[in-house]
């Protein structure tokens, strides 16, 4: 059968009517990929949710899509959005596909370059700020408020409704809830959505127990884990580089609620895990998302997990979103004349 994108799949778990117009780029559907190596280091089975599958590159797609759709619905006609990047490419994309006007609110050298291509070439107005993220989604809530502006970031219910689609994938795969859901948090939506996947499906006896939700936040931004708001976030990985997130309440509730965890991973440990993301598994990731595997390194070190249980890391987005990182963590190739010999000299041949 022919793929339609999550909310024709998911209709009957999700806010939409006969008369919501349906706007996708075929978003979801992405790989849940085995992983040999992290099963043979933790001695559980290690599955990483590739979210870079998506459209635009990011799990934003799956709550932007059902956002976008009801925004029309609803008869908008331009949308706003804060960003560090994700956010900002899929709401792009999404209102091109919808004829909807976007607008984009984000902090001054605080974007990657692939992120701000993206909002830029499906005609975004962008509009950097001194300041950081959490400037820019007070400016946009204003905005939002004062103007007949929907505003499209995670505080949007509906982006929170698109992004659970991510945990009915997980089931839907595994035939079961993982015994443990790693996940990096920044504005803390997306740990917020898989919980209430998760706990929507239980509800409707598609399952019969629950993951630990573990989110992980840069040591440099990481206000849940220290209790308090961060003014000047600092990590390279900028998809999370948030110092007040929005769904600050509903992460902690998934925390508590499936006696999981929040935590903190430094620079340091995100680079290893991204290093070994792509030169180990074959998959290219944003900083942001090794910041799941790097947790799974630390509480591995910890003896966090207990043996033969299934533990699912979820890699937000695609390592093209910043390709200045990648090529900064790599050797430039040499330069060697039109010399056959050198050449085969060269690859050690």
């Amino acid at each position: 059968m022919k793929y339609k994108g999550i909310l024709e799949k998911y209709r009957d778990f999700l806010p939409v009517s006969e008369k919501t117009p349906v706007i996708s780029l075929l978003e979801g559907n992405t790989p849940l990929i085995f992983s040999g190596r992290l099963s043979e280091l933790t001695g559980c089975s290690v599955y990483l949710k590739y979210e870079g599958a998506n459209p635009t590159g990011s799990f934003k797609d799956r709550g932007m899509t059902l956002a976008i759709s009801k925004a029309l619905e609803e008869g908008a006609k331009a949308v706003i959005c804060a960003s560090t990047g994700n956010t900002s490419a899929s709401a792009a994309a999404y209102s091109a596909k919808a004829g909807l006007k976007c607008i984009v609110i984000l902090p001054k050298g605080a974007i990657a370059q692939g992120k701000l291509a993206q909002a830029l070439i499906h005609g975004a107005k962008v509009i950097a700020i001194e300041g950081n993220f959490d400037d820019a989604l007070g400016i946009v809530r204003e905005l939002s408020s004062g103007y007949s502006i929907c505003l499209v970031n995670s505080i949007n219910p509906y982006r929170i409704e698109g992004q659970k689609t991510g945990a009915f994938e997980v089931v839907d795969v595994l035939g079961k809830a993982p015994d443990y859901h790693l996940i990096p948090v920044g504005n803390a939506g997306n740990i917020t959505a898989y919980w209430k996947g998760y706990k929507e499906y239980k509800g409707k006896g598609r399952i019969d127990s629950l993951p630990k939700m573990c989110g992980f936040q840069a040591a440099g931004a990481a206000p849940i884990v220290e209790k308090r708001i961060i003014k000047e976030p600092k990590t390279i990985a900028t998809a999370i580089k948030i110092g007040n997130p929005a769904s600050w309440s509903k992460a902690e509730e998934a925390i508590i609620e499936s006696f999981g965890r929040i935590d903190k991973v430094t620079d340091e440990e995100i680079l290893e895990a991204y290093r070994f993301l792509a030169e180990k598994e074959g998959l290219f990731t944003e900083p942001a998302s090794a910041a799941s595997v790097a947790g799974l390194f630390k509480l591995k070190a910890e003896g966090y997990f207990e043996k033969d249980k299934t533990i699912v890391c979820i890699l937000t987005g695609h390592g093209l979103k910043d390709p200045e990182l990648a090529i900064s963590q790599t050797k430039p190739p040499r330069v060697l004349p039109r010399d056959l010999d050198k050449i085969i000299e060269k690859m050690k041949l």
